[in-house]
């Protein structure tokens, strides 16, 4: 992964979502499991928390070291606290890849009581003309891919399995408060250029052999010329967050 691209393209998290979850916690002191580049924990930072990194992609950490972050490079589920906890546990764009039974229990033995886990992803919907021509591409160019979505189904929809199996996970943890889903509607424009920018840092495309990777920028770059050369994607950034109730391990 391209870490500096990763980091100059995606998006960041709407800063009411930040808001909403310091608020909602206890306190500054905040582990940003999977952290990436830094992208939300420099959001926390800015928002007054202290913000502890879990990475396991050391190119990743070290980026977001020399932004200002301090992080440990481990999986979370293998990453030692050391007697260390925190008011709250967030995860962007990051939670689907730990493991749904470790992640919550490791999530409720580090946090205080009181202290909030919260998982976020941005689901998005690009206009109708757009994903049609996006579905197009993706099914000839990666016919077997997660991408080959029916464009006529509602991004927020194909997600909603995801939030609810972090949610349910989380409830069969023990030692939280029932799940909560909070959701952040937003808009951001796109030029063809920063649009292709950013795509090479998104899911199944992260792994194409470069000759297949090159074909799908060049039908999505042709699909957003036949519009004009921009357009505005519609973001859904949902959290899945619920309270620490007690301080016992659990179950």
């Amino acid at each position: 992964m391209d870490a500096e691209r990763y980091d100059r393209t995606r998006p960041p998290y709407p800063d009411a979502l930040v808001n909403r979850i310091v608020a909602a916690g206890l306190g500054p002191n905040v582990l940003d499991v999977g952290c990436g580049t830094g992208i939300a924990a420099r959001q926390f930072q800015a928002a007054g928390c202290t913000v502890l990194g879990v990475e396991p992609d050391a190119r990743m950490a070290e980026f977001a070291r020399r932004s200002g972050i301090e992080v440990e490079v481990a999986t979370f589920e293998a990453w030692d606290p050391a007697g260390r906890d925190f008011d709250a546990v967030i995860a962007g764009t990051a939670w689907h890849w730990v493991d749904p039974v470790a992640g919550p229990a490791k999530a409720a033995r580090v946090l205080r009581p009181g202290g909030r886990l919260a998982a976020f992803w941005h689901a998005f919907q690009p206009p109708p003309a757009v994903a049609d021509a996006f579905a197009a591409v993706y099914q000839r160019v990666m016919p077997d891919s997660p991408f080959n979505l029916q464009p006529t189904r509602q991004a927020l929809d194909i997600y909603q399995a995801m939030f609810s199996k972090a949610a349910d996970a989380i409830r069969d943890a023990g030692g939280f408060s029932d799940p909560e889903q909070w959701r952040f509607d937003w808009e951001q424009p796109y030029t063809r250029h920063a649009w292709l920018d950013q795509l090479p840092t998104t899911g199944a495309l992260t792994r194409l052999p470069p000759d297949k990777l090159t074909e799908v920028l060049e039908g999505v770059g042709t699909a957003i010329d036949a519009v004009g050369g921009s357009f505005t994607m519609r973001y859904a950034t949902v959290a899945v967050t619920a309270t620490r109730t007690s301080a016992a391990d659990p179950a």
